[in-house]
């Protein structure tokens, strides 16, 4: 843990996207081409690629990046090759003995996720995120479960929660703003960067949520925003902020505007649609 560590704080103030996907995805697969174009698309956007530095989907990932723009976080396997080639002896490349030590680097540092198709591993990284951000424990960020063109795979797993998880009251609706399935990367890569294109970050300060944004709604559009999302603030109302006390103290991003509200701390999908709706506030006319 304290290795990598290490390994990601040179780069802890640049966006980062986790990829999960197969190790016995063979090269020539669609579903390595699309990891590759979508890595290339981010890592173009000046975005940093992080893997499970081994074959398949971990080594796409990788080579659409390039070595540069790569971070890699490998597993102890007797069964499976080491680090693939394009992270391989790379300072920015750390091996962990524990699956659970490996999924806490995977998804801590990273502020953008893509789940590929895979097996019970992969399963199980798409399975934990989602339930870390549902239940709050990860701060909110976009998840993309991305599918070769015209894939099943997920849209098989979409039919799943549809017809017997949701009907069961197990997962509500709104869960489902959480993540996004597509067969697209370009739809793929937008949804990673645009999430970030007026939010940008939140915490905790006491019983207040503090969402930062780069453009602060208007009267209007903050009464707008009070009567959509009335559902999810617990007293009073969200309000336009200076940054807090405890904020200034820690120096923590003071330049950018603040929503701040008492957040009921149990409709996370429903956070997930305030910040979209954020996001899609209109950018201030140029002066």
């Amino acid at each position: 843990m304290a290795d990598a560590f290490r390994v990601f704080r040179p780069f802890r103030r640049e966006r980062k996207v986790t990829i999960f996907g197969s190790a016995r995805t063979e090269p020539e697969h669609p579903a390595y081409r699309c990891t590759r174009d979508l890595a290339a698309s981010l890592a173009d956007a000046d975005w940093m690629v992080v893997t499970g530095a081994g074959p398949g989907i971990m080594a796409a990932g990788m080579e659409g990046a390039g070595r540069d723009k790569s971070i890699g976080v490998n597993i102890r396997l007797p069964f499976e090759q080491g680090a693939n080639a394009f992270i391989a002896q790379d300072p920015k490349l750390v091996e962990m003995r524990y699956f659970f030590t490996r999924k806490l680097m995977l998804i801590k540092e990273s502020d953008g996720y893509v789940v590929m198709p895979g097996g019970f591993g992969t399963l199980d990284e798409g399975f934990e995120l989602l339930t870390l951000l549902q239940t709050g424990k990860a701060e909110p960020a976009p998840v993309v479960l991305l599918d070769v063109p015209g894939g099943t795979y997920w849209s098989g797993w979409d039919e799943f929660l549809r017809t017997t998880v949701e009907p069961r009251g197990l997962v509500s609706p709104d869960d489902r703003s959480l993540f996004l399935i597509t067969d697209d990367v370009n739809a793929a890569t937008a949804e990673i960067l645009g999430f970030y294109r007026n939010y940008q970050s939140c915490r905790w300060v006491g019983d207040l949520l503090v969402i930062r944004v780069l453009t602060a709604p208007d009267r209007d559009q903050l009464a707008r925003l009070n009567s959509e999302f009335v559902d999810i603030v617990a007293e009073g109302a969200m309000r336009l902020s200076r940054p807090l006390p405890p904020e200034r103290s820690d120096g923590d991003h003071l330049e950018l505007d603040r929503l701040v509200f008492r957040f009921d701390k149990i409709h996370y999908g429903r956070l997930r649609q305030l910040i979209d709706a954020l996001n899609r506030l209109p950018e201030p006319a140029a002066s």
